[in-house]
């Protein structure tokens, strides 16, 4: 079969042909019918951040498809049966697991980091992480579900926790962000999005934004916030990973609210511990999404409540993962996904 694999210090992947995986007892392998590219990808590529398992790795972590094969043992899954492929899967037996953090198991897995990805034609995983599609949601936009879509929910949802009337600032319109958006709009909050791009911010108010911020042309974000909402909003989550725009994020807040921290920064980051204290404000991480949400957001994809089409706004052969890859360097997609 065709896959991308990584090879240590490459800002590129290569398609190599290698041998389809078979999977072994309570396994099943999946047809990839596509998977997401996400920024953490380009963490490995651009940023020196390490693959827990060694190079050569095939990258990819947010697939879609139909399952192929059975190992030994499955039966939760069928041959042809359309299902997703959470990007991290879980061991359902450590004390996080039993304590309903299963998000941030102890002995997760990665694809595409701890274990070879799907940016590939086949993939191999426990049958029993597999989540069945609902009828008629389109497996190749469902892919960006596995990691973008689930990820902003819990975020929403488990860490910010939005109630509604509160108001919410959104920094960065990506995969992530604008699922944030769609997620904090659905949960009754004043949403305000920021980007440096305004195609981005345009498409956060089609997905339900009430407002936006220009960062580019504007150089003090926070204080217009927090003139728009009267001292700042309730909750302000980072979905960018930028050690530049997370205090800026932080600047946003209210005294007694909530930063939560949703992009992965690999430097440090400087926030006002005074600040924090006096005000009461908490900063809190966000990490994923746990299994059990699964199926509820992909109902939600396939009942229209939340938006999927748009959010995919390039698809590319696997064989131009590498143009996609730049697209997404380049911030010129939502969310590109390959399709084998």
């Amino acid at each position: 079969m065709k896959a991308a694999v990584y090879y240590a210090g490459a800002k590129g992947l290569e398609i190599k042909d290698v041998p389809v995986p078979e999977p072994a007892p309570g396994e099943a392998r999946v047809k990839v019918a596509a998977c997401g590219l996400c920024h953490t990808d380009l963490h490995y590529l651009d940023h020196g951040v390490p693959t827990f398992k060694k190079p050569p790795i095939i990258l990819g972590h947010e697939p879609a498809g139909h399952v192929d094969a059975l190992g030994a043992g499955v039966t939760n899954v069928k041959p042809g049966q359309a299902v997703l492929v959470p990007a991290v899967l879980t061991c359902g037996e450590c004390t996080l697991c039993r304590t309903g953090r299963s998000n941030i198991c102890e002995r997760m897995q990665m694809l595409g980091n701890h274990i070879d990805g799907a940016f590939a034609e086949f993939v191999c995983v426990r049958a029993r992480d597999l989540v069945p599609l609902p009828a008629g949601l389109d497996p190749v936009e469902a892919s960006i579900v596995a990691d973008a879509v689930t990820t902003a929910f819990h975020a929403v949802v488990h860490r910010a926790q939005v109630r509604p009337g509160e108001t919410v600032a959104i920094f960065g319109c990506g995969g992530v962000g604008l699922s944030a958006v769609q997620f904090a709009a659905l949960a009754g909050a004043y949403v305000i999005a920021v980007d440096l791009d305004p195609a981005k911010l345009l498409l956060a108010r089609q997905l339900g934004a009430a407002d936006t911020v220009d960062a580019k042309a504007d150089p003090e974000p926070a204080k217009t916030i927090k003139k728009k909402t009267g001292g700042g909003v309730d909750k302000a989550m980072e979905c960018i990973g930028s050690p530049k725009v997370i205090p800026v994020a932080h600047n946003s807040v209210r005294a007694g609210g909530r930063l939560v921290i949703v992009g992965f920064a690999d430097k440090p980051v400087e926030l006002n511990a005074g600040k924090i204290m006096f005000m009461e404000q908490e900063v809190i991480g966000s990490l994923g999404c746990r299994p059990v949400d699964f199926p509820r957001v992909l109902e939600m994809c396939a009942s229209g409540r939340y938006k999927l089409a748009p959010l995919v706004t390039s698809r590319r052969p696997l064989e131009r993962v590498n143009e996609a890859l730049d697209e997404l360097r380049a911030g010129k997609s939502v969310r590109s996904v390959v399709i084998p």
